[in-house]
């Protein structure tokens, strides 16, 4: 596990656009999986917002990342998504779209996915306990994540994990559970 760098953007695009889907339409005020890319890539490689590589770590084998988590502390949330909400602006989007995730005292696990090749390994759990070091790292106690009320494995998953359901949000038109844990 290291902190990504600029560089790693093509790969940890890709593999955020399949954890993310159009909500990454809706941070960057798009409609394509093309021009959500070329955006979050800009965003990627610069410093101050939800989606820059100052707030990604990720997992590597055989020198490819294969892996990424990308988190963040509630409390940020609205200087990291001024970016994102000026951009949405600009484009004639509304911004209101851009929904805050996690509260005020939640350390946020924003994304995360893991390259297909490699999934069922256990490397999901390795990125998600490394979410969680780097939040008692950074002195928070309380982490959070939310998951698609469609997923019913990967909130099994959590489950497991120790995570607990605290309700529901609405992102992008997709309901999610809010899922928190102390650590």
């Amino acid at each position: 596990m290291r902190p990504a760098q600029p560089t790693d953007a093509p790969v940890v695009l890709e593999l955020m656009y399949t954890a993310i889907g159009d909500i990454a339409h809706t941070l960057t005020g798009t409609t394509n999986k093309e021009q959500s890319l070329l955006a979050l890539r800009s965003f990627f490689e610069q410093t101050g917002n939800r989606i820059s590589y100052e707030n990604v770590f990720v997992e590597e084998r055989d020198h490819q990342v294969i892996g990424f988590v990308l988190s963040y502390h509630g409390s940020q949330i609205a200087s990291l998504d001024a970016p994102l909400i000026q951009r949405v602006q600009e484009l004639g989007q509304d911004p209101t779209a851009i929904v805050p995730e996690a509260r005020e005292d939640e350390y946020y696990l924003d994304s995360l996915a893991v390259d297909a090749r490699y999934q069922g390994q256990g490397i999901g759990t390795i990125l998600i306990k490394a979410f969680e070091k780097r939040a008692q790292q950074l002195g928070h106690s309380k982490v959070m994540l939310i998951v698609d009320t469609a997923n019913p494995k990967a909130k099994q998953l959590y489950e497991r994990l120790g995570y607990t359901e605290d309700g529901n949000i609405k992102v992008s038109g997709h309901d999610f559970y809010r899922m928190i844990k102390t650590v």
